[in-house]
């Protein structure tokens, strides 16, 4: 994607859209990728050869939805620009992407004893679900909260305005219907991070914030500023979290270091390892990997963690933490490579088109310069 074309690609969008509304025959995925510039899905894309900063920051330009983009390779901060009035310490509502940071504070808790383990049933923190009539509430566990696994009707999308102005957030997603049993089915809500909010609001005998702060922030060297509560005063779990591009980028250089800082381990290498393998699909039909209306879903093969998104960009596995709008947190354990992006948050079908031009920006100007520059040299053949 060199030059504009991420002005090519929201062109091209715009004629697929034009096409379908129009009645024509839509572009197909290979026309769409010919009119924009982008590399034909039968021609890998050619790797760029040299890592270039300013490269990276005129593509990064051209999103003008962009607030942030951070990088780092080992440890070292390579890469730091802010864009369309940002600044380095103006903090952003990370969205969705707090629900990773969610999955570390349970982490913590389970390495401290404070929770026995992710098979912990959460009836032992709600006691109230032994009275459901609906028994299979009762087998639901920590983990298939954390894997968006618990068979209850999510509080997302469409669900999601009755849940947060209702007067008990923690009753209501209690009270969902089930629509499996749990571990079976996956679907995405921050209902189930906001249980698991209480339940280490519980276990703790501390608020969330609280917690996250001794627990998390404290040896990463920040801060967490507070954020939304309930009507009861439990810590919004999964959304709404205040950080900072360069805060959001050390908690991701956490998960790059297996969970060790200078200062000792702040959670087992085993979580982060297990937080990354990805082992769930959302159960929401669909998702082709082209819509004449929408143009290319770049995470259409994504599965899900302990609530960390796993995908492969260029081949390398990369767990990543994903908020509304464009709010990311990505780790390439492979390359040492971490990337956090912020973005506008403001509700836009523009976002869609962000997130796709956001991730070949990442692809061709971060991840392929780094994994030619990790790649080994070529050897001289031997002289016989």
């Amino acid at each position: 994607m060199r030059g504009g074309w991420a002005l090519a690609a929201m062109a091209a969008v715009g004629l697929m859209a034009a096409a379908a509304r129009d009645g024509g025959e839509a572009l197909t995925a290979a026309d769409a990728r010919v009119v924009s510039g982008m590399p034909s899905a039968d021609v890998p894309a050619t790797p760029v050869s040299a890592w270039s900063p300013d490269s990276l920051d005129e593509a990064a330009r051209a999103l003008s939805r962009l607030h942030s983009l951070l990088v780092s390779r080992g440890g070292e901060l390579v890469f730091e620009r802010y864009y369309n009035g940002a600044r380095r310490d103006r903090s952003a509502n990370i969205k969705s992407a707090s629900k990773s940071v969610i999955s570390a504070l349970v982490g913590v808790a389970i390495d401290r004893g404070l929770i026995p383990g992710v098979d912990t049933p959460i009836l032992t923190y709600f006691p109230e679900l032994g009275q459901e009539s609906d028994t299979r509430k009762r087998a639901i566990t920590i983990e298939h909260l954390l894997t968006m696994r618990p068979g209850l009707e999510g509080t997302s999308n469409r669900n999601y305005g009755a849940w947060v102005t209702s007067r008990n957030w923690v009753r209501h997603a209690l009270a969902r219907p089930m629509f499996a049993a749990p571990g079976e089915e996956m679907e995405y809500s921050t209902g189930n991070t906001h249980l698991l909010s209480a339940i280490l609001t519980k276990a703790t005998r501390t608020s969330t914030w609280q917690f996250a702060n001794e627990a998390l922030a404290k040896p990463l060297g920040f801060t967490f500023a507070p954020w939304p509560r309930d009507p009861q005063g439990i810590y919004f779990g999964g959304n709404d979290m205040l950080m900072t591009p360069r805060q959001m980028l050390t908690f991701g250089e956490l998960y790059l270091d297996k969970g060790r800082t200078s200062i000792g381990q702040v959670v087992s290498a085993a979580w982060i390892a297990r937080s990354c393998e990805g082992r769930a699909r959302t159960r929401r039909p669909g998702n082709p990997a082209f819509d004449p209306l929408r143009g290319f879903d770049p995470l259409r093969d994504r599965t899900y963690g302990y609530l960390w998104w796993v995908y492969e960009i260029r081949g390398y596995e990369t767990c990543f933490a994903w908020g509304y709008g464009g709010q990311y947190i990505f780790v390439v354990p492979e390359l040492e490579l971490v990337m956090v992006t912020t973005s506008s948050p403001d509700v836009s079908e523009e976002r869609r088109g962000h997130r796709r031009l956001l991730f070949d920006v990442l692809d061709e100007f971060v991840v392929a310069p780094m994994a030619a520059r990790a790649s080994p040299l070529p050897q001289e053949p031997a002289i016989e």
